[in-house]
């Protein structure tokens, strides 16, 4: 069974706001999840244009993270076949990713985002059938919230409490009852999560695992993009992209990872705009819990 679950994240800044900030903080959790032994290979980075995106950038990878592969699932699977394979097509402020990994062949996870200057107040934001309507799940996500779930707890991201928060900069916050009804500016990320896992016994848990654990990243990603504002508002496009070559070099450093001889792929980095698509999933942390799947509560 198709499971249709679609996220509304509501931001207290504006859509051109957001952009920055969440690429400064794709940057920071970059950082914070690459070490010596493990990360993304590039495949593939082209311009493509489509009737429902538009033109934008299109980014293969693949995430090689053996050391999260729990030692049971070693014994039948190898690394390779756990590595996760992401698609994604960006033209901010719309995007979509296609996860799929090879040991799980015939399952698929899809993320559309579309990003919108209102409060979570648009009911079709994705131009869904009646049929995919009637599927469809929607739940606001809350920022400002407390998660105290399986996933909240083990994704490993910075804990911040957004009911004390306030911004020196911008003088926002804190984030108390009713902020998403009052606050100005205000945006909102609608991310539609389609998760598709035809396995008899198996595919309503795995489904139900990686939809949740999508929630968790959106939840954990999004806080830190406005507990982070003091960072990186007032920043342009220009600084960002200058903090994103200082962080290749770093990260390049942390990887020990040389390039293939006679690699295409080499030190191509994903533009800014392919950083908003790259939220969407936030692919590391999600596989790093993928496969801790059969820990996770029913």
């Amino acid at each position: 069974m198709v499971q249709i679950k679609e996220f509304r994240i509501i931001m207290p800044m504006s859509m051109e706001e957001y952009e920055i900030g969440l690429s400064y903080t794709i940057i920071k959790m970059e950082q914070h999840n690459t070490n010596g032994k493990e990360g993304v290979e590039v495949l593939q980075q082209v311009p493509f244009e489509d009737e429902k995106l538009g033109e934008g950038q299109f980014t293969s990878k693949v995430y090689h993270l053996q050391s999260k592969i729990p030692s049971w699932m070693k014994g039948f699977a190898s690394a390779s076949s756990l590595a996760v394979h992401e698609d994604s097509w960006s033209a901010y402020p719309k995007s979509r990713t296609v996860i799929k990994c090879p040991l799980f062949s015939k399952c698929s996870l899809t993320i559309d985002t579309v990003i919108r200057p209102d409060n979570g107040s648009s009911e079709n934001a994705h131009n869904l059938n009646s049929q995919q309507l009637a599927a469809r799940e929607v739940e606001i996500v809350d920022i400002a919230s407390v998660s105290r779930d399986y996933w909240s707890k083990v994704i490993t991201a910075p804990k911040v409490d957004l009911t004390t928060f306030k911004s020196q900069r911008t003088d926002r916050g804190p984030l108390l009852n009713g902020w998403m009804d009052s606050c100005r500016p205000v945006m909102t990320i609608y991310k539609l999560v389609v998760m598709d896992a035809p396995i008899w016994g198996l595919g309503e848990r795995l489904e139900d695992c990686l939809i949740a654990g999508e929630r968790a990243l959106f939840l954990a990603c999004h806080r830190l993009c406005f507990a982070w504002i003091d960072e990186w508002y007032g920043m342009t496009m220009e600084q960002i992209r200058e903090m994103e070559r200082h962080t290749d070099l770093l990260l390049k450093k942390t990887l020990k990872k040389a390039a293939k001889p006679g690699s295409k792929h080499e030190g191509k980095r994903k533009s800014l705009k392919d950083e908003i698509a790259v939220v969407g999933s936030c692919t590391y942390c999600w596989f790093r819990e993928m496969v801790r799947l059969f820990h996770c509560p029913s």
